[in-house]
């Protein structure tokens, strides 16, 4: 390990803790699909848009806030973000229509991307030595994963406290108060504001000109449907369509005694499965190739979903696929990042990673909106996971032809 350069910097703890509050709130969203719906007698397609808008609006925001931090700096844009977070949020506890609820998750949206990994990610692998780079990233996007361990269930259990509303405002004043680590939130500056700007069209059309930024930018698209979809619907999708809890049983014991329960303890399994599954993603980024390992990621993903949609759905196969899920969640993202920070180089990582992420969104966006879709017009979500199975393998398959050598100007004018 790098003496200089210590695994565990401030950069990484404050970076980790914003992302754990951020991706707290987020994950949880899926918990209000119910409440929501029944207060106002929504069709579940609705406040699925919603959710879907926000995962829109978080992808292209991403790129936005990444070029912010470039620009102006790391802690500006991550302050901007959690202002914007906090708004959102606030005005969503008010809303009382389906499109009211649509314009400010727009905001929630814009929020996450600058709370999010596009911005933090970019400050720790500046902030990182070469030799733990790739550790820290994974611990970083980690963090993301322990706070949809604790994002739901802290949904859950304040909803058996309070309105929904004022849950949406206690969650504005979490992220508000996230902003205490931004002193710590110091990293070496990427470049001075005159080479950004004489420099940043250039490793832009580098990039683009690049087939291998390309296939990244459209394998990423499954991972964020099939992220986007279970974690707005999957609590749902349990609640409905798993079998009694057993009176006696494991699960009763343990404080599950109910479906809806059971719905948002697995998506807090996915994010505790991650966190062990996202470290060992980031271990192994930095000893194999990057691309072979994201196409295992997917192709697991695919075999994983496949199964349980095969398989009688109880609430064992439940839990065993949120085990599953989980190891595979957010795997992607820190040997994707790490890809990008390999081929194109630190300076302009968060607004690269941010152009990539909007594909990730975009399937985001396609998974949520689908799964109301689809729930409101054939009564299950069966199709909305086989298109998830058949993008995943896409993805698994597009990484393959990936050139993991760094190319230069010269190579892609050739």
């Amino acid at each position: 390990m790098d003496r200089q350069t210590p695994l565990f910097t401030p950069v990484l703890i404050a970076g980790c803790a914003i992302i754990l509050v951020s991706f707290a709130i987020r994950a949880s969203f899926g918990v209000f699909q119910i409440p929501i719906a029944e207060e106002f007698g929504w069709l579940r397609a609705e406040f699925s848009l919603a959710i879907a808008i926000q995962n829109l609006a978080w992808g292209i925001g991403q790129p936005i806030f990444g070029a912010i931090a470039e620009r102006i700096g790391d802690r500006k844009a991550i302050v901007m973000g959690a202002v914007v977070y906090a708004a959102g949020l606030v005005l969503s506890s008010f809303a009382v229509s389906p499109e009211a609820h649509q314009l400010y998750e727009i905001l929630v949206g814009f929020g996450i991307a600058g709370t999010g990994f596009g911005v933090i990610l970019a400050v720790v692998g500046r902030a990182s030595s070469d030799e733990n780079r790739s550790m820290s990233l994974a611990i970083a996007t980690a963090a993301g994963s322990a706070g949809q361990v604790f994002g739901p269930p802290v949904a859950e259990a304040l909803l058996g406290w309070m309105s929904w509303q004022m849950v949406f405002v206690v969650f504005a004043g979490a992220v508000l108060m996230v902003l205490a680590f931004l002193p710590l939130m110091r990293a070496p500056e990427p470049a001075s504001r005159v080479e950004i700007e004489e420099s940043m069209g250039e490793i832009l059309k580098r990039a683009f000109r690049d087939p291998s930024y390309t296939l990244i930018f459209l394998g990423f698209f499954s991972c964020g449907y099939q992220l986007g979809f279970v974690t707005a619907h999957f609590p749902a999708f349990v609640t409905e369509m798993c079998g009694p809890i057993a009176p006696g049983g494991a699960l009763h014991a343990v404080g599950i005694t109910t479906t809806s329960a059971l719905g948002a303890i697995a998506i807090a399994v996915i994010g505790l499965a991650n966190i062990a599954g996202t470290l060992t993603a980031g271990w192994l980024g930095k000893r194999y190739s990057k691309k072979y390992l994201l196409a295992g990621v997917y192709a697991a993903r695919t075999v994983v979903a496949g199964t349980f949609i095969l398989v009688p759905m109880t609430p064992t196969s439940v839990l065993l696929f949120s085990v599953g899920m989980g190891a595979l969640w957010l795997a992607t993202v820190p040997l994707t990042s790490g890809l990008i920070a390999h081929l194109y180089g630190l300076r302009y990582m968060g607004t690269l990673y941010g152009i990539v992420f909007f594909s990730h969104q975009l399937g985001s966006f396609m998974g949520v909106w689908l799964g109301g879709r689809m729930y409101d017009v054939y009564g299950d979500y069966t199709m909305v996971w086989w298109v998830g199975v058949g993008v995943g393998a896409f993805s698994a398959l597009v990484h393959l032809p990936v050139k993991e050598a760094r190319t230069t100007p010269a190579q892609l004018a050739a």
